[in-house]
């Protein structure tokens, strides 16, 4: 049997005892390639302004019910200071596809941080040109984040009307070939997905060996044309986890915040599913409450300290430890797929 009727036949799968033994599967892949160790970003939503009309985003442009906000660069450092003094080694950068910062801006930002707060930065920005890669990764960025959402031509056409797919897989493959550390993802549950479009977006990941991996349940957001679809279910979403951990193995992958808002435990459960990473949010809470990419977003009201100590918390309640390190990619490593029934 071939990779994709395999998957395909475990996001169906209907027998109990087969899932757990996926679940376990994928967490003993994780444990033996990553180990125990959960990484901790700090996450810095910056600007929720968009030039794209994606259906399925409360920042799209055509939002007009939308408070917009912009983080000036010297407040965005503040921030990064803050995730300095908390401890964390990591801060992730992400605003929507915001022209307003300049390539020379977040050069000069991003220099500014390296040097003086000695912290690996992850940026998630949207699509560039090749040069304004370059000039990122000369500034120092260490990661970028650039999620496809899904592999599916036809549906991402449909629900990113102004976005073009060729040139999406197009950056990807510059910024794999500049030198970062390269992230990408998908949205499981979006109207319109086919178990073989999720299939294929699983094996997407393989075949571009990613450095890091982020999925989510899909949450309609009331503001967009998508208003009253059906959310995507949180037993879906961590059978992608797993299934994209088992084929990864070395993919950073966060438990995302949207598992957490979908379901009150989906964090704790994507950790224990293939998850390594947890990305507390440091926005100011000023600001926090207008990036709603999804509505009810978990965790909107608290302070970047006690985002902090709550995933240490989560860390600890799953006898994890807290990655004391950058958490820099380990090279990708892609396996084939070995889930059967007997296997315990």
């Amino acid at each position: 049997m071939d990779a994709k009727r395999r998957i395909i036949d475990l996001l169906e799968e209907k027998d109990e005892a087969t899932l757990r033994i996926l679940m376990l599967r994928a967490d003993a892949v994780r444990r033996r390639f990553l180990g125990d160790a959960i990484h901790l970003r700090g996450l810095i939503e910056f600007s929720n302004h968009c030039r794209r009309d994606c259906l399925y985003c409360g920042l799209r442009r055509s939002n007009k019910n939308l408070v917009r906000y912009r983080m000036a660069p010297r407040e965005i450092f503040a921030q990064a200071a803050e995730a300095a003094n908390l401890g964390f080694r990591t801060v992730v950068l992400q605003s929507g596809e915001d022209p307003a910062y300049t390539i020379r801006a977040l050069c000069s930002l991003v220099r500014e941080i390296k040097s003086e707060l000695s912290l690996a930065v992850t940026l998630c920005v949207g699509e560039r040109t090749r040069e304004d890669f370059l000039r990122l990764k000369q500034a120092g960025v260490d990661r970028y984040l650039l999620r496809f959402e899904t592999s599916d031509p036809c549906l991402f056409r449909i629900l990113k009307p102004d976005s073009d797919y060729e040139r999406r897989f197009r950056c990807l493959e510059w910024l794999k070939a500049i030198g970062f550390q390269v992230g990408s993802g998908n949205i499981v549950g979006l109207p319109g997905q086919t178990m073989e479009s999720l299939a294929e977006d699983i094996l997407k990941f393989r075949e571009m060996r990613l450095d890091m991996v982020g999925l989510g349940p899909f949450i309609a957001h009331p503001d967009t044309p998508l208003q009253g679809s059906r959310n995507g279910s949180l037993d879906l979403a961590l059978r992608v986890v797993a299934l994209t951990r088992i084929m990864t193995r070395t993919a950073h992958m966060p438990a995302t915040t949207a598992t957490g808002t979908i379901d009150r435990e989906g964090r704790q459960k994507a950790l224990q599913c293939g998850a390594n990473v947890l990305m507390p949010n440091l926005t100011p809470v000023r600001y926090r409450r207008h990036y709603m990419i999804y509505p009810d977003k978990v965790g909107v009201g608290e302070d970047p300290a006690r985002c902090r100590s709550r995933a240490e918390s989560m860390a600890h309640s799953l006898g994890r430890t807290v990655g004391l390190d950058e958490g820099h990619s380990l090279g990708p490593r892609s396996a084939g797929l070995d889930v059967r029934k007997h296997h315990a």
